[in-house]
């Protein structure tokens, strides 16, 4: 259990982050609140997100009908099972899924919804939603709605943060690859594996995470000297990690930080992630003012779509999503 361990972490090293203060009027807020953002985005990665308009019904729903969703039984569950989807939509079991590729598997179920394919055609169509949990779609389609816009104001902040003008992203964000997936990790008791926990040590590989947290401690994030930061809940909040493509495009500024979760708080847990990424042509290379002849480029330029397809394929044994 030592390895399993992890310390508090504080506001400096994940500090929390005015989405209003981000996007409003006052120019001399937005560019205090994108320098705070350079701070965290170069620094551990990892922040939370406050002031974001999310309304708390729509995320209460999304809780309501995940908790619903993942009690019933297995074999309605696997009607949608993800190993039927080309394209890695529906219901993944438990242990199905293995994010650490040097582990044996994750102690999670979840289910999963998508936008545009990584070839750029629409994706919407494969999106499959349970007969017997009908509040789930419509509480999902919200939530949607929801964080499209969360994630394109924080690309404005990101480009903010890197001395760019706040739209430089929007020519590549027009049909960009979004994934919202709802979590169950049940309790982990006892004698732990450490190679099968909730979810194993991974960085995101999208640009973005925007992570909903109910109120039971499970994630920690990597401290870059060999240990493990609690990233508790706040209430109202988000917390949102930096993925590889904005890594590489900012060629390693900005930190995509290593993270795993596991339940040892004896209750059940639930968590909805929404991955966010640009278009699936847009090309990840360098952006301006991030590689010169001090410091060149880390990575040679990808696809976007290319790109994520590579490293979801890896968790799935081969799989498309």
């Amino acid at each position: 259990m030592e390895s399993l361990r992890a310390r508090e972490a504080d506001r400096a090293t994940m500090p929390i982050i005015d989405l209003g203060r981000l996007t409003g009027a006052d120019a001399a807020a937005r560019a205090d609140e994108a320098r705070r953002l350079r701070g965290a985005c170069t620094g551990s990665g990892f922040f939370y997100l406050a002031n974001h308009g999310v309304p708390p019904e729509a995320l209460g729903a999304l809780f309501a009908a995940a908790r619903d969703y993942f009690d019933l039984p297995l074999e309605e569950k696997l009607r949608l099972d993800v190993a039927g989807s080309p394209v890695l939509r529906g219901y993944t079991p438990l242990l199905a899924e293995n994010t650490d590729l040097t582990a044996r598997g994750d102690v999670h179920e979840s289910f999963d919804i998508g936008g545009v394919l990584y070839d750029g055609s629409p994706g919407d169509g494969f999106n499959r939603f349970p007969a017997a949990a009908p509040a789930l779609e419509p509480a999902m389609r919200a939530y949607w709605d929801q964080m499209m816009r969360v994630a394109r104001d924080l690309m404005g902040g990101f480009a903010m943060a890197l001395d760019l003008p706040a739209d430089h992203f929007a020519p590549v964000l027009g049909d960009p690859q979004a994934f919202l997936r709802v979590l169950h990790y049940p309790p982990q008791t006892g004698v732990i594996d450490p190679a099968q926990i909730g979810i194993g040590a991974h960085s995101d590989y999208e640009s973005l995470t925007i992570l909903a947290l109910d109120d039971n401690r499970a994630l920690q994030v990597a401290d870059g000297q060999g240990g493990w930061l609690w990233a508790d809940p706040i209430p109202g909040a988000f917390v949102i990690n930096i993925g590889d493509q904005m890594a590489r495009w900012t060629n390693d500024r900005f930190r995509s930080t290593v993270h795993r979760a596991i339940n040892l708080t004896g209750r059940r847990r639930y968590s909805i992630p929404f991955f966010f990424g640009p278009d699936p042509d847009a090309v990840i290379e360098a952006l301006p003012g991030c590689a010169g002849p001090d410091r060149p480029p880390l990575y040679a330029p990808i696809r976007a779509g290319d790109y994520s397809q590579q490293r979801a394929a890896a968790s799935y044994d081969g799989a498309e999503r």
